[in-house]
């Protein structure tokens, strides 16, 4: 199995076609609208935000793979408004952009996808976006340029595009798995301001894709954060459109490691590419009792902005962790808590070990460093990715609507 995640190097599954547009939506006139259309027979599973408030596409999109049972034929994406708080009225523009995309490529409306990011609570411009389908639909390609050119167009804040892809070999046949994901800021588990889109040319039925899907987003996406911030439109859609000819059953375990690994890879590239990050922190949280209580800690830790700034200033502030996991809601003997940056222990039973400050501070400057956690606790733990918090952040924070 190799993998992939720079584009010059994308394997392509079977089955799939891309376009991008500029349908005048974002105000740089950059290409805001694509679109991923799929061989008949392609099933799919869907994992979304946990938050209460929904985008209409999140409510569109969930609504439609249940009445299709998993059928899709089409994906819709348009960056620049996120169609969230915009009432009644943004539930029909979905609907008749899904309607419009149908028509143009003679599918049935509940097997097209939708998917929106951008600003919450301005109305969509649906007539925008009809207006150009025809134009979408009529340069659609299973290029490897019209996949990373949808890559770019499904950006907001994102620095970069994000793409990844791995093939292996079953039963004679190549299979071929492709990731692409947006992504720099809300980012916290349970999914943000992220979409996820992993494309594969496996036959599989819709139960199964969802099986696979949701245990991998709990390993990969669900184990990052940027700022704590959990958004409105969050979407990881796995599509198979069976073109392979092999059986998702017939070659479990390697789509198993290939799903793994094409997620941990758009989960790292989404954490790498933080709003105004200069570090990636590998936060190993070990010895907890049970695997959600190493993620309560780490959340702690992430979330914490004292903890945060500190990384921001490549500070070697150990207590600032400690009070974090002492406030993160797990019984945790504090006497039995150690800490290390990179290979010194900082912290060791819960009180000041003896280390070199400016090794530790030379780690935590670079662009990737590590933080390991052992709690005393148990056997259970995990690794968790996310970022520093910077004046950068807030400058693109504070900026967004304006």
């Amino acid at each position: 199995m190799t993998l992939s995640d720079t584009p010059a190097q994308i394997h392509l599954p079977n089955g799939f076609s891309f376009s991008s547009v500029a349908a005048g939506i974002k105000a740089s006139g950059r290409p805001d609208l694509a679109l991923v259309t799929c061989s008949a027979g392609t099933r799919a599973a869907a994992v979304f935000t946990k938050n209460r408030v929904v985008a209409a596409p999140v409510q569109v999109g969930r609504a439609a793979l249940k009445r299709a049972r998993g059928r899709v034929r089409a994906l819709v994406v348009n960056s620049g408004n996120a169609n969230c708080a915009t009432g009644a009225a943004g539930m029909a523009a979905c609907r008749q952009v899904c309607r419009e995309a149908a028509r143009h490529l003679g599918v049935n409306p509940t097997e097209v996808f939708p998917s929106s990011t951008g600003i919450i609570g301005v109305p969509l411009p649906a007539e925008k976006i009809v207006v150009r389908l025809p134009e979408l639909v009529a340069q659609q390609a299973a290029t490897e340029e019209a996949a990373c050119q949808f890559a770019q167009t499904i950006m907001t804040t994102d620095m970069r595009p994000k793409l990844a892809s791995v093939r292996f070999r079953s039963r004679g046949t190549e299979v071929r798995l492709l990731g692409i994901a947006k992504g720099a800021g809300m980012i916290h588990p349970q999914l943000a301001t992220m979409l996820v889109y992993v494309l594969t040319d496996v036959a599989a039925r819709t139960t199964e894709l969802k099986r696979h899907l949701v245990q991998t987003s709990e390993e990969t996406f669900n184990c990052i954060s940027i700022d704590g911030d959990t958004s409105t439109n969050d979407t990881v859609l796995l599509l198979a459109s069976g073109q392979a000819d092999v059986r998702l059953d017939q070659c479990t375990k390697a789509f198993n490691a290939a799903l793994l690994e094409v997620c941990r890879s758009l989960a790292r590239q989404i954490v790498r590419d933080g709003e105004g990050a200069q570090h990636v922190i590998r936060l190993s949280v070990e010895q907890a009792k049970t695997r959600e209580e190493a993620k309560q800690v780490a959340r702690a830790i992430a979330h914490s902005a004292l903890v945060k700034t500190a990384w921001a200033g490549a500070d070697p502030n150990w207590g600032r962790i400690l009070a974090a996991i002492g406030y993160s809601g797990a019984p945790v003997n504090p006497a039995r808590v150690n800490i290390f940056i990179g290979a010194q222990q900082v912290c060791r039973n819960g009180s000041a070990a003896h280390f070199d400050q400016k090794e530790a501070h030379f780690h935590l400057a670079q662009p990737e460093c590590d933080i390991r956690v052992q709690l005393g606790r148990g056997r259970s733990g995990l690794h968790f990715y996310t970022t520093d918090l910077t004046a950068e952040y807030v400058r693109i924070n504070a900026d967004y609507s304006t």
